[in-house]
């Protein structure tokens, strides 16, 4: 288990270099899928909620030092997403979680309230309402991660490599 959670750090740098490089490429309309939030909800159902809830923390806090966001904004919101996707673990339903559309699910979920928590402590705007806000600021971001999500789903292999 200890090596798995190491995995899980050392994974985030390679992605974080895309996801600051890369995937701002493919924007629609400024808004990004977040895969740190996708990796997040792949090893919180492998690892369980304790685990997925330090780890969103541990990637909320490296990408707020390293991106230079308001302290603590990525980290609250990491932590939150982490700890929602833990209600979802279960030995058992791992294969299933993971080679059908339950996965994009969750990960739909867990990127909804990411963004939503994410812009509320990050944002600004005064003027917009909590609804407005909801879907320009979580909904849309939690749809297109969704649909990335689905890549995993997609070319997951077959057996368990863990």
């Amino acid at each position: 288990m200890r090596v798995l959670y190491i995995f899980a750090i050392i994974l985030f740098f390679p992605l974080l270099l895309l996801q600051s490089t890369l995937v701002p490429l493919i924007s629609i309309v400024g808004i990004i899928p977040d895969l740190i939030l996708i990796l997040l909800v792949y090893f919180t159902l492998r690892m369980g909620q304790i685990h997925g809830t330090v780890l969103g923390f541990i990637y909320g806090f490296l990408l707020d030092m390293i991106t230079g966001n308001i302290f603590g904004s990525a980290m609250i919101s990491k932590t939150i997403s982490g700890f929602v996707t833990g209600y979802f673990y279960n030995e058992n339903k791992l294969d299933f979680y993971f080679k059908s559309f339950v996965f994009s699910l969750i990960v739909l979920l867990s990127s909804t309230i990411d963004s939503f928590v994410f812009s509320f402590f990050s944002s600004v705007e005064l003027e917009k309402s909590i609804l407005l806000r909801f879907f320009e600021q979580g909904m849309f971001p939690g749809i297109y991660t969704a649909i990335i999500s689905l890549v995993l789903v997609m070319f997951h292999p077959r057996r368990n490599p863990f």
